[in-house]
């Protein structure tokens, strides 16, 4: 396919380099088709830089930006120069794909389909009196620490520039997506503060320390509530208990107390024969001799 879908300005970023300071450059991305192109924006250092946004869809004849960050560097690269490429995607998709319906497959070439690729270099300026690089008998001189400073920096971060590749199959495979601003934000959290940050920390600790203190005796006062509600708890299941234990011993003596009402009744019936049944037994035995012996 030889008509162009994107046109891409500028094709080199430019990034004003300082030590520990980000530094950032926009991008145009002028759609030229009569179609949908979605884009996808890949690097070789994903750990370095950030975009956003990363992805997108273009309608026909309109241009769209995207914004690439360096994050903040602790050395200068050797001799001030960076290797480090981007690779903007472009495809073509229907009508009325949004942001959220692009997914990698779509920049995948299988079964012929036409990707276009376009790659981006990247140059770092100097900004006026650095002292990253200083000249020296009409040469460039790097930082005295930057060697080792630049070795620790690689053995802590596992960041590391990725030289490009020496044909451009193996060139294309090697860029990664690049991440969104949102995906780094671990990375940047975990990264050791400046030093010129402490002010500002020990400003929020200030901030800070009256909330916290103000929590901290609602929360004891708190507890003290709690504690007293369980002792007043235990005293009940105290008293409770007692009672159960009352109770219980009272049922116990009634139970001996019928028990012993019941042997009493027994042995009276055990006795002998009632005297109104031995009297009409004795009366009449007397009428039926009285009968038999006139």
């Amino acid at each position: 396919m030889a008509a162009e879908l994107l046109e891409i300005q500028p094709r080199e970023l430019r990034f004003t380099f300082e030590l520990k300071k980000q530094s950032s450059c926009s991008v145009q991305l002028s759609n030229r088709s009569d179609q949908y192109v979605a884009f996808k924006v890949k690097t070789t250092s994903p750990k370095k830089y950030c975009v956003r946004p990363n992805i997108g869809v273009i309608k026909p004849n309109v241009t769209s930006e995207f914004t690439v960050t360096m994050q903040a560097q602790k050395a200068a690269p050797p001799d001030f120069q960076c290797k480090d490429k981007f690779l903007v995607q472009g495809v073509i998709v229907p009508f009325g794909t949004t942001d959220e319906d692009i997914t990698s497959s779509m920049f995948s070439k299988e079964n012929g389909k036409y990707v276009e690729e376009k790659k981006l270099k990247v140059a770092l300026i100097s900004p006026p009196h650095s002292p990253v690089l200083l000249p020296n008998n009409g040469e460039l001189k790097k930082d005295p620490c930057y060697d080792t400073s630049l070795h620790r920096d690689v053995e802590q971060n596992g960041i590391e520039n990725i030289p490009p590749p020496q044909n451009s199959t193996e060139e294309v495979s090697s860029f990664q997506p690049a991440k969104n601003i949102e995906e780094l934000k671990t990375v940047k959290n975990a990264e050791p503060r400046p030093a010129e940050a402490i002010g500002n920390l020990e400003s929020a600790k200030d901030a800070v320390e009256p909330k916290l203190l103000e929590d901290f005796e609602e929360l004891k006062s708190k507890l003290h509530v709690m504690d007293s509600k369980l002792r007043e708890a235990e005293q009940m299941i105290t008293k409770l208990t007692d009672e159960r234990s009352t109770a219980i011993k009272e049922k116990d003596l009634l139970k001996h107390e019928v028990k012993l009402l019941r042997s009493k009744n027994v042995k009276r019936i055990q006795v002998g024969f009632p005297l109104l049944y031995v009297c009409t037994v004795a009366l009449i035995c007397l009428a039926l001799g009285y009968r038999i012996h006139p």
